[in-house]
């Protein structure tokens, strides 16, 4: 006992020591256990879970109060708990009182609706208003709504009242394991309920107001822009990337320049750079001024301002808050004459927008936004690269080298940061953004925007056309240079959805790297090089199945993609091939020569693991004769249906129905190792996961178990 004290006392004076020399890099770690707190909420599935993860919190800062009095790992501790239970509370006090819960079922009804607010979506040739139902109590307070262009009445805008019949459905949540939660996000936004509207639609009142400056923007630069530049000049001045068309935003996102159609730091940090200068030199015409003034204050006053404005205008989006944020904790460094940017700057903006919404956590801008940040301030904050990249009396060539360098080693550092974020959310990734960023940054930062900014200034006096020319051909270079990189065989990596205990551990390790200082910091590249390893090993699905049972897309022997209903969309088909990770199209299950289908069912062959294994989907709504369908269900090893299937039905494995389906969501079925993932946990209690039907209760984890530990039989 004597000994393994001595070995607790030495091995706790090694870990203060340690800490003595981070003591400028603890503080950043606020905002990571505020996270842990939000995150948690998120991941654990019902209330006693929430409520034992905010006891073992407060437990952790218990035990850190035994610790001597004054030692840092005590306050990190008893800080860390607090924070974390804060986190969990926050989050889980804001979706009580806060949130719109969903629509209970779809419901078809007639509507009479005032419009909250209206967005036109060019590139889907519809308009999608937000509006608030009057008299209907059974309705969410919030529906959103899509109507067609051709069917957009004349008035129509904030303010008015419109009615209109329309299908209300509940904001979907992930059609299959890993895709995007759409039911989450419109919780917090306030959305109860989505649905297209059906013509006639009667105009009850119209606006009788202008329209707000964004709409009024978007639609001035609309009209100045051709297309396929159009759309991104729209985005740049108002972040409403509704105008571009689908093949455009893919390939920006293909070659790592999605981040330029986002409202983010580079955008807010070019404005207010921009107004500093001219206020500067302005200023400066007078020696009165020159002398007497406080230029720099003015100055980073006036930046602040304009930088407030644009985020307003813009719809205020967590990028674009967080970099405001971020630049006024700047201005306000510079004015008073400090050096703010350092990573307690970040570290403070990430704790401002996790306390106001701390539901953008778990969105991939949060992440990708203070992912990138982080690195690139960490990466400027090292001795050797800020050495390396500081001016110096050189030779022009040897600056502009060296110029290139330092942007493209700053790609690359933000590239690898980002890459498990999108890994993660999108199961995609760009290989060649920072080799395109070298270009498309300068680009869009020195030459796109001063250009718009001169247009849009100019045209208050009608000479804004010759601007506005230039602007178009810079965004088309913009755009040739996206698709030419995105062309590449190597511009994205493809992977299946990525477990979330994976992305967790990667970006922990991640964090551990870019906050510390010391040798220590590179511990971090243990669970870093564990999730990459994981990902490289990750195994395909075999099978995939939608939440509604309707959609099955099945991996055939030579690593295609086939799915069931040949008439499905783009959407189904992208949120298929993704979850797979799977780029080529997806090809029929009826044309597969190991497929056997009638109008009604279909059986197919696949291959897993060395073993043949019989899959038997259903393919209409029509009845099937019972001696027929009980033989082959007793036949298969896994029946799908998008309805409710009979006891009489008995496949050698899983039956897989709408009433498992309503308890489960979607599912991905491996079946090298015989393991199922599915949407929804057990007992999930989230306030925006509709409850589970009381005949769909007996289809519980506990028969899925029993499925899956089933011996498989030899065929």
């Amino acid at each position: 006992m004597v000994e393994v004290a001595t070995r607790l006392r030495a091995g706790f004076t090694g870990v203060e020591r340690w800490l003595e020399k981070e003591r400028e890099q603890v503080p950043l770690w606020a905002p990571i256990a505020l996270g842990v707190g939000i995150a948690a909420w998120f991941a654990l599935p019902h209330r006693m879970a929430w409520l034992a993860f905010c006891c073992g919190a407060l437990a952790l800062g218990c035990v850190g109060v035994l610790l001597p009095e004054g030692a840092r790992l005590r306050r990190m501790m008893v800080a860390g708990g607090v924070l974390a239970c804060m986190g969990c509370v926050l989050i889980w006090g804001k979706a009580l009182l806060l949130g719109e819960p969903p629509l209970a079922r779809a419901t078809f009804v007639q509507v009479t609706g005032d419009v909250l607010s209206v967005r036109a979506v060019p590139a889907q040739q519809m308009v999608r208003a937000m509006l608030r139902p009057v008299a209907v109590p059974t309705l969410p307070k919030v529906i959103r709504v899509n109507i067609a262009e051709s069917d957009v009445p004349d008035g129509l805008g904030e303010g008015a009242r419109i009615r209109f019949r329309v299908r209300l459905m509940p904001p979907a949540p992930p059609s299959v394991p890993g895709g995007y939660d759409f039911a989450a996000r419109a919780y917090f936004q306030g959305i109860g309920a989505t649905g297209k509207a059906l013509k006639p639609i009667e105009m009850v009142r119209p606006a009788t107001g202008a329209p707000p400056l964004r709409a009024r923007l978007f639609a001035h630069i609309a009209g100045q822009v051709d297309d396929p530049a159009k759309g991104i000049a729209i985005a740049l001045a108002t972040g409403d990337q509704g105008a571009i068309a689908e093949v455009d935003a893919e390939a920006m996102r293909n070659s790592g320049l999605a981040h330029l159609l986002s409202i983010s730091g580079l955008h807010v940090t070019a404005l207010i750079g921009a107004v500093i200068f001219l206020l500067m030199r302005v200023m400066a015409l007078s020696r009165r001024a020159a002398l007497d003034w406080p230029l720099m204050l003015i100055a980073a006053t006036g930046g602040a301002l304009a930088g407030v404005g644009y985020t307003l205008l813009t719809g205020a989006e967590v990028p674009t808050v967080r970099s405001c944020i971020a630049a006024l904790l700047v201005l306000g460094g510079l004015a008073m004459g400090r050096d703010a940017i350092t990573l307690r700057l970040v570290a403070t903006g990430a704790l401002i927008v996790l306390l106001f919404w701390p539901e953008a956590l778990v969105g991939p801008s949060f992440q990708m936004s203070f992912a990138a940040v982080t690195a690139l301030v960490a990466l400027a904050e090292h001795k050797r690269f800020r050495a390396f990249a500081a001016a110096r009396d050189e030779a022009r060539w040897r600056k502009v080298g060296r110029m290139l360098l330092v942007t493209l080693a700053t790609g690359f550092v933000i590239e690898l940061v980002l890459m498990p974020i999108a890994l993660f959310h999108f199961h995609k990734a760009g290989m060649l953004g920072a080799f395109a960023n070298i270009v498309a940054i300068p680009l869009t930062t020195f030459v796109v925007m001063p250009l718009e900014a001169l247009a849009l200034l100019f045209d208050l006096v009608g000479l804004g056309a010759p601007f506005w020319w230039l602007t178009q051909q810079a965004l088309t270079l913009l755009l040739m240079i996206a698709h030419g990189v995105s062309a590449s065989p190597w511009a994205t990596m493809l992977t299946p959805s990525v477990p979330t205990f994976v992305f967790a551990g990667m970006m922990a390790g991640l964090l551990w790297c870019l906050l510390w200082r010391s040798r220590w910091r590179w511990l971090g590249l243990g669970p870093v090089g564990a999730g990459v390893i994981t990902i490289i090993l990750l195994s395909p699905p075999d099978i995939l199945v939608t939440g509604d049972g309707r959609h099955v897309a099945v991996r055939t022997p030579d690593g295609r993609m086939a799915i069931l209903r040949a008439g499905a969309g783009d959407y189904v088909r992208d949120v298929l091939s993704e979850s797979a990770g799977y780029d080529g199209a997806l090809e029929p299950i009826a044309r597969l020569p190991q497929a056997r289908c009638s109008s009604d069912l279909c059986a197919v062959g696949l291959i897993a693991g060395g073993r043949p294994w019989q899959l038997l989907v259903t393919r209409s709504d029509m009845l099937v004769d019972r001696a027929t369908f009980a033989r082959d269900c007793a036949a298969a090893d896994i029946v799908i249906a998008d309805r409710g299937l009979p006891r009489w039905c008995r496949p050698r494995w899983l039956k897989i129905d709408r009433r498992l389906l309503a308890r489960t969501g979607g599912m991905a079925i491996d079946l090298d190792h015989a393991t199922i993932r599915t949407v929804r946990q057990a007992g999930d209690a989230h306030p925006w996961i509709a409850p589970i039907p009381k005949r769909s209760r007996r289809y519980g984890p506990s028969k899925l178990r029993s499925f899956d530990a089933r011996p498989r039989p030899q065929l």
